[in-house]
């Protein structure tokens, strides 16, 4: 079987000056018939020890800033197969015997900033103010948690700049636990976040986006479910396609898409702009009435917050196809969650101008609601900026997952052929496909609800565990360059919330959902001692 695939997928494995592992096509026969194909990792799965990691980054120093893979252009020219067609513009000029494939650095700071805004700012904040107002009680308490959620994601996205700009491979917390940690906790968070995180993330963006597409030509009924679900894997089907086709058209239909939602959100603070200078005001008094939240309710209310701030780590999936990362990666985060602070703080201060708290609680889509009563015969510009709001940032996390399966794969903590990279449009699309058909799968057998409780439980363990790298590489790795350092005490307050956010609701109201997330994740170590450490090869995926 895999020497038939072989005329189609070839790899090897080289390392490039900077001494980071590269990917080297190898030709089984000629040059030009690996020109559709992709290259990528041939070995088998294996164990990868800190030790190996580490070398093969090395100092750290060598091509900081630089370029990885070819300076291609994305100009149109001549295909090299002989043919004499010209070659789409969006690919990259096709590879040569013995070339060196690798992602490219194609994320300026513009694209940056877009891919974390157009992440961040998905269905929560059309969705998540009623369900903050259920778990607080109290619009005071539900604004002081909307802002705090968005302090915490800035001070984790800090701590992670720093993390990114010290090892600049794509990621994120797979190459920092390595760097930390070593091999067997990095395959974990690669275990859980490949089968369960991502996915799930994107299949509740993707639901989230066809539930508000599909009641657009419904009336005095709830859309079918089914026709739900079947919008939803269509959303997912158009996105993988544009992230597999090109890295530049993926990150152009991100820029657009970014663009559209911040006039959406314009457009509903305009709107509560104009209702507070009515003089309705009176659903902002007394905003601290009502009873004190325990705190097992306020780690809940967190979840929920957090889900319309998630995505505030996705750039650093994507490192290796940012332009000068150790400028670019800070500046997005200081730049893109601020921003989206704002208008979330802004948003909720324009729905309360609109309508009551009770109002809010009861309506299943707040921003629907609100364009009613504000918008008039314009009403439909709501679902509208909801939909553009939702395909926008599942098209972001599409984007960063396939990054997270090419990243683990090429280093053998996952099957070799998820390492593969298209020769000439450089795009992970094997890694892409892979995520795509568990979100699929997802959407036709899972809720929302459920899906969110799962990701928000398990997501914070992972991040609490970055911290932890983080700090022990301060110790461990002093010298280690770091072009970009925040204060210690930062990754310490953001490593204690994310132990609060775990332990809390199980305090508070234990569930077997908790269990069940805690033996997944560790159910992974049935997979790593034979198939990584020791490196077991079953026959059917022999050569």
């Amino acid at each position: 079987m895999r020497s038939s695939i072989s005329q189609l997928f070839s790899a090897a494995t080289d390392h490039d000056a900077g001494g980071r592992n590269a990917h080297q096509l190898q030709t089984a026969a000629t040059p030009t018939q690996c020109t559709n194909g992709y290259a990528g990792h041939s070995g088998s799965i294996k164990d990868v020890s800190k030790t190996d990691w580490n070398s093969r980054l090395g100092d750290g120093t060598a091509q900081l800033n630089g370029t990885l893979g070819r300076g291609t252009s994305e100009t149109a020219e001549t295909d090299s197969s002989g043919t004499g067609g010209m070659r789409d513009a969006l690919e990259g000029p096709g590879s040569t015997q013995n070339d060196i494939i690798h992602l490219k650095r194609r994320v300026g700071l513009f694209s940056g900033v877009a891919l974390i805004v157009g992440t961040m700012i998905g269905s929560g904040i059309f969705v998540s103010p009623s369900g903050l107002l259920v778990r607080t009680g109290s619009i005071g308490v539900s604004f002081i948690i909307w802002m705090a959620c968005g302090l915490l994601s800035l001070l984790g996205a800090l701590a992670y700049a720093e993390l990114g700009t010290m090892n600049t491979s794509s990621g994120a917390e797979w190459a920092y636990f390595m760097d930390a940690f070593g091999a067997w906790p990095a395959f974990l968070f690669s275990w859980v976040s490949t089968l369960v995180l991502k996915p799930s993330q994107m299949a509740i963006i993707c639901l989230s986006f066809a539930q508000y597409a599909v009641e657009a030509f419904v009336f005095e009924c709830d859309p079918p479910l089914g026709v739900v679900k079947m919008v939803a894997i269509l959303a997912i089907v158009s996105i993988l396609f544009v992230n597999c086709y090109s890295v530049n058209l993926g990150m152009a239909v991100q820029n657009v898409f970014t663009s559209a939602k911040l006039i959406a959100v314009l457009i509903v603070i305009c709107g509560g702009a104009y209702k507070l200078c009515q003089g309705n005001t009176q659903h902002l008094q007394n905003a601290f009435s009502g009873a004190t939240p325990s705190l097992g309710a306020i780690a809940t209310a967190f979840y929920t917050g957090l889900w319309a701030y998630d995505g505030w780590n996705n750039l650093n999936y994507v490192t290796e196809e940012i332009q000068n990362p150790s400028k670019n990666l800070p500046r997005s985060i200081i730049i893109g969650i601020p921003l989206v602070t704002l208008c979330y703080a802004l948003i909720n201060v324009s729905y309360l101008a609109a309508m009551s708290p009770t109002e809010m609680i009861e309506s299943e889509a707040v921003a629907v609601t609100f364009g009613n009563r504000i918008l008039g015969v314009m009403a439909w510009l709501m679902p509208l900026s909801v939909t553009i709001s939702t395909f926008g940032s599942a098209n972001g996390t599409l984007f960063a997952a396939g990054r997270l399966c090419f990243a683990a794969s090429r280093e053998g903590h996952l099957l070799d052929i998820l390492s593969y990279v298209h020769v000439r449009r450089l795009t992970p699309a094997p890694g892409l496909i892979f995520h795509s058909l568990i979100a699929g799968a997802m959407v036709l057998y899972g809720t929302i609800d459920s899906l969110i409780d799962f990701f928000s439980f398990t997501a914070w363990i992972f991040y609490g565990g970055a911290m932890v790298a983080l700090i022990v590489m301060r110790y461990t790795k002093p010298n280690y360059p770091r072009p970009y350092k925040v204060p210690l005490i930062i990754p310490i307050l953001v490593m204690v919330i994310s132990g609060y956010l775990v332990a809390a609701p199980i305090i508070e109201k234990p569930q077997i959902e908790y269990l069940y997330a805690v033996l997944f994740i560790l159910a992974g170590l049935i997979f790593y001692v034979p198939f990584v450490h020791y490196g077991y090869h079953p026959k059917f995926m022999g050569k």
